[in-house]
């Protein structure tokens, strides 16, 4: 039996014992070496004691009189509730005391958390000692700062503009439209206006992603943002699918990041072929899997290694079903896909863009998803629903004409294909 995450759980499928599957996945074991420990607030403490290009944050607290931490949302891997100890500690020790300590949640456009939620995301000791914030995308809780070259808006949350030290944190991984996370993308997207949001994403109609490299043009307008608000500290972590921390950067928002990069490259990014009639994937369970929105990025992946004409099966619990209300307005009112995903091959719509991402995958390949999606929602998205991995899977093979090359991707959401 091959075990998949799904949700919180597993769900298993097996083989015919004439039928390979490669396994196809991340680097997810921390490095091995008899000075580097991997327990993570060592990991932690030593990227707050040797940062790039910055003095220690604790340097940079003094005399200032209030700090912002912006932090990743619950659809993040990035395990927020080990970084902010330290970094409060650092911020004590320079003079600023948790009542002159602000977190904001970069939301960016999705959905606020609740109370319950939040206090999952800092830890139970956080929550208490400073305020919490959902970041808000309304142009009433954002002002206005600039305009970038590209002309991007640049609109910020309030509590961030209003602060005098802001430090950003979050986890670095491949990302479809940024090309990479973390870095400055806390800021921009995650503590923006939806309309500073929306016409930075749509830049990625005119630009490659360049998929784990931040030298594409919605990363480039996003560092360009700094030219009108600094953040004058980063805390980034690379974390595997069961959020242990593997490596830790810190320092200089631009420099620091740019040495993550690197290193999360070397992890995330897979050398394989794209020679696979059947693939199997899984985001990677939850958060990966919670709604269709965060789902589609490990059915891309998939969709790169699996030959034209070919076959996907994916089990996404989903059980938020889209994750962005726009996206479901589109899917459920559309009267033509092709037609809407032409559209939106035109004109960026930031949720309902996800439709055009689908179609790219439907139009190679037959999908089959297991989730917990309703049978005609699951058929509205473009899916074949499948209520047995197993079941699905033997008939597949059973259609099919001599052994099939498969393959099995259990983190198709950190698993990024290094096509030749």
């Amino acid at each position: 039996m091959y075990p998949l995450p799904y949700g919180r759980g597993t769900v298993s499928f097996r083989l015919p014992p004439s039928q390979p599957c490669n396994l196809i996945t991340y680097r997810m074991e921390p490095n091995k070496s008899e000075d580097a420990s991997t327990e993570p607030f060592d990991v932690i403490r030593q990227a707050l004691d040797r940062p790039v290009g910055t003095p220690a944050l604790k340097e940079l607290a003094l005399n200032k009189q209030s700090a912002v931490i912006l932090i990743s949302d619950g659809t993040r891997l990035c395990p927020s509730e080990l970084l902010l100890p330290p970094l409060l500690q650092e911020l004590n020790q320079g003079g600023i005391p948790d009542q002159a300590i602000d977190i904001v949640i970069a939301l960016g456009l999705h959905r606020m958390h609740t109370r319950e939620e939040m206090i999952r995301l800092v830890g139970e000791e956080v929550f208490a000692r400073v305020r919490v914030h959902n970041h808000s995308s309304d142009a009433e809780d954002c002002i206005r700062l600039g305009l970038t070259s590209a002309g991007t808006p640049v609109e910020i949350n309030r509590t961030v503009v209003d602060a005098d030290l802001r430090i950003v944190t979050g986890n670095i991984e491949p990302h479809a439209l940024a090309g990479i996370s973390g870095g400055v993308k806390a800021l921009v997207p995650g503590t923006a206006s939806k309309r500073c949001i929306e016409h930075n994403h749509s830049l990625s109609l005119d630009d490659n992603a360049g998929i784990g490299s931040a030298g594409n043009r919605v990363h480039r307008d996003m560092e360009e943002a700094l030219q009108f608000i600094s953040v004058d500290f980063l805390l980034n972590v690379i974390v595997n699918h069961k959020r242990e921390i593997l490596e830790a950067v810190a320092g200089h928002v631009i420099d620091s990041h740019r040495t993550g990069i690197q290193r999360a490259a070397e992890r995330f990014m897979v050398p394989v072929d794209p020679a696979y009639d059947i693939t199997i994937v899984s985001p990677g369970g939850h958060p990966k899997d919670m709604h269709m929105y965060q789902a589609v990025k490990a059915l891309r992946n998939a969709s790169a290694i699996t030959k034209s004409g070919g076959t996907i099966l994916m089990a996404a619990e989903c059980k938020e079903m889209y994750g962005n209300g726009l996206f479901q307005f589109w899917v459920e009112t559309m009267k033509d896909r092709k037609r809407t995903a032409a559209k939106l091959d035109r004109e960026f719509v930031l949720g309902p863009h996800k439709i055009a991402h689908l179609e790219e995958v439907f139009r190679r390949q037959k999908v089959y998803l297991l989730s917990e999606i309703p049978e005609p929602v699951v058929r509205l998205l473009g899916f074949e629903p499948m209520a047995d991995l197993n079941s699905t899977l033997d008939q597949v093979l059973s259609q099919a004409h001599g052994t099939q090359s498969m393959a099995c991707m259990p983190f198709g959401s950190l698993t990024f294909p290094l096509l030749p």
